[in-house]
């Protein structure tokens, strides 16, 4: 189980929303919308992605690298490696 499996209706809910501004943004593309307003949108939706990507993470040093650092040994430092290697990801994006 996923440490984020209890709240995954949650996340899905989020994630086809920011699917939704998706498409609103290609239509503001179509129709010729002012710049401005569609990198509004941009930033608004690449803010919603942040969130999620936020929460997951949370989720993840909660449940998946506290159980590894409990078990102890190389599964721990991988977890923990791992985690910080996608911390990283998510501060370069």
């Amino acid at each position: 189980m996923r440490g984020y499996t209890s709240d995954k209706d949650g996340y899905l809910t989020r994630l086809r929303r920011i699917e939704g501004q998706i498409r609103g943004l290609q239509r503001m593309v179509e129709h010729d919308e002012y710049c401005i307003d569609v990198l509004t949108q941009i930033a608004a939706a690449t803010k919603a992605l942040q969130s999620v990507s936020l929460g997951l993470m949370d989720e993840h040093l909660k449940h998946c690298v506290a159980e590894a650092i409990a078990t102890g040994g190389d599964t721990a430092d991988a977890k923990v490696r791992e985690a910080s290697e996608a911390i990283a990801r998510l501060v370069r994006s």
